[in-house]
């Protein structure tokens, strides 16, 4: 079933209209037609629709009822230290797909790459574009958040308000996300810190350890920073029950 997204002010009590492109989209590449069941996603909320009326500019569709979301019970950040090249487009995309809730990208002193407040923004756009797509092919209701990109301690606020954090680090040894979740069973939110390619350095550690931040290992081998985030994502919404 096709879906497409509409503002709340777009919204009545039983009908919408899709926006111009949305529009557009579905007339001359979809070929819908009055009648046809669409997917109406409304401030993150899933409802069936029929379509109404169809013109060449506007499409009406009649709201039915709710359907079950898409997103996890829990709220997932991903705090991603930025690797070099196009690895972060890669992070985004995927991590969108296995549901979390933002990404922070983090200027770490390991970082490679460097960016000034030019760059940031640039950055941002791009990477708030990719997770847009991804959002829509994965069946997203709500697309995820990607922050400006932060140095380590401008991360403090945000690690605070979480209910718990974990951080995967070569020298967690003994801690894995098991251990995490007996820990930390009734959490509503939970961050994920990554370091860059070359790992997180120990003052970092030494920072986020200050912040009751957990350390754990995701195994004995190594995992690329383009992986571990990923990884990490993976085996907690397993663990909490997200992929049931």
């Amino acid at each position: 079933m096709h879906r497409f997204s509409a503002d709340p002010d777009q919204t009545g009590e039983e009908l919408i209209s899709l926006k111009r492109e949305d529009a557009r989209h579905a007339v001359k590449v979809l070929r819908l037609h009055s009648g046809d069941p669409v997917e109406i996603v409304v401030s993150g909320v899933r409802r069936a629709g029929i379509i109404r009326e169809v013109s060449e500019t506007e499409v009406t569709v009649r709201i039915q009822e709710a359907l079950p979301s898409t997103e996890t019970r829990i709220r997932f950040v991903l705090f991603q230290g930025v690797p070099k090249g196009d690895k972060m487009d890669l992070i985004v995309q995927k991590a969108t797909e296995l549901g979390v809730s933002a990404v922070v990208p983090v200027m770490m002193a390991r970082s490679v790459v460097k960016l000034d407040q030019k760059d940031r923004i640039r950055k941002q756009e791009r990477w708030q574009k990719i997770v847009r797509e991804a959002g829509k092919q994965s069946g997203r209701c709500v697309i995820p958040e990607i922050h400006l990109p932060v140095s380590v301690r401008e991360t403090e606020d945000m690690l605070r308000m979480l209910d718990a954090v974990a951080v995967p680090w070569e020298s967690g040894r003994e801690f894995g996300p098991a251990a995490f979740v007996k820990k930390h069973p009734d959490v509503r939110s939970m961050g994920i810190v990554i370091g860059p390619e070359g790992g997180i350095d120990p003052e970092e550690i030494s920072f986020l350890s200050s912040l009751s931040c957990d350390i754990i290992t995701l195994g004995p081998r190594i995992l690329r920073t383009e992986t571990a985030g990923l990884a990490a994502v993976s085996a907690f919404s397993a663990l909490y029950g997200e992929m049931e």
